[in-house]
């Protein structure tokens, strides 16, 4: 080998020993922390800018744009003008629009009988209630029919054709001690421009309906007398205020008792004329189901409200 050959490989040989060191030195110095490196999660130092940087405006990024655009949004809204002004006073809780604790009230009406398709019963009637709670009354109510009823076509024709007779009753008048009961009372509007108070009640009682037997069967000798009937009614009704003492109302209401009808047999020779053959064995159980329509007057039409609202 020559002296240039071992002196060219001598340098390559420095070169490499020369580069070997250099970049292990890069390696320790990459390998070296300080405590601060250590204690500080790396993305989380903020790298500080360089000398004559200028910092980013907000507007300059996404999160500040947002950022403005929110503040201009309360901006608008702070300052848009209102529609209207409210200036009603409204408490929580609203008074009752009409008072019926310790007021009496007076109730005329007309009815009329819906189940029963052979006789019409009709009445004018009145009713006086006392209100000793705001939603419990005890009152009476009167009901006029006499001269007022009629027998239906049907049952005519019926009996006429066939030969067969329905036994109908003929009423005089009634007179009941009745128990209301208001469990329910709101309002509703009517038109977009109207508001009504109302309110629906429960009611029922006892008393007693005055009535006697039609002659049907055997109407050229037989004849009956009015009687005295002990009847009980229970019903329901709904109230809609005019003002605080003028209401309307609507009612339903069933009269229940045990009737005496008239014998559907006829007894022959001398029996035909004895009036214990007359009426049938056994009473029965009788329903009247009555509808009332009406107006309600309230006194004294004022009243004053001693709670707080």
């Amino acid at each position: 080998m020559t002296r240039a050959s071992i002196a060219l490989l001598a340098g390559f040989a420095t070169v490499g020993l020369t580069q070997t060191m250099f970049v292990g030195s890069i390696a320790a110095q990459d390998m070296t922390f300080s405590a601060d490196e250590v204690d500080t999660p790396p993305g989380d130092a903020a790298t500080p800018p360089a000398e004559g940087d200028t910092p980013p405006a907000e507007g300059d990024s996404l999160l500040g744009d947002l950022v403005n655009q929110g503040t201009q949004a309360a901006d608008q809204r702070d300052v848009a003008p209102r529609r209207t002004e409210a200036s009603e006073e409204i408490f929580a809780i609203q008074q009752i629009y009409a008072l019926r604790n310790s007021r009496v009230e007076v109730s005329p009406s007309w009815s009329f009988t819906i189940n029963d398709q052979y006789v019409s019963h009709q009445a004018p009637g009145i009713a006086l209630n006392y209100w000793f709670t705001n939603v419990l009354a005890v009152g009476l109510n009167f009901l006029w029919y006499g001269g007022l009823e009629n027998e239906s076509d049907l049952n005519f024709n019926v009996r006429r054709s066939t030969r067969l007779a329905v036994p109908i009753t003929e009423y005089q008048l009634g007179a009941h001690l009745n128990f209301t009961y208001v469990p329910l009372y709101g309002k509703f509007a009517m038109f977009n421009e109207y508001i009504f108070q109302w309110d629906a009640y429960l009611v029922g009682g006892v008393g007693m309906m005055r009535t006697r037997p039609v002659p049907v069967i055997d109407p050229e000798i037989r004849q009956f007398d009015f009687g005295m009937r002990v009847a009980f009614n229970a019903g329901i009704g709904i109230r809609v205020f005019l003002s605080r003492w003028l209401a309307v109302f609507a009612e339903l209401r069933d009269y229940m008792y045990l009737e005496k009808l008239e014998s559907l047999n006829v007894s022959l020779g001398s029996g035909r004329q004895d009036p214990a053959t007359w009426i049938a064995d056994s009473p029965s159980f009788t329903n009247n189901v009555t509808a009332h329509l009406g107006f309600t007057l309230f006194f004294p039409p004022s009243f004053e409200y001693k709670l707080p609202r």
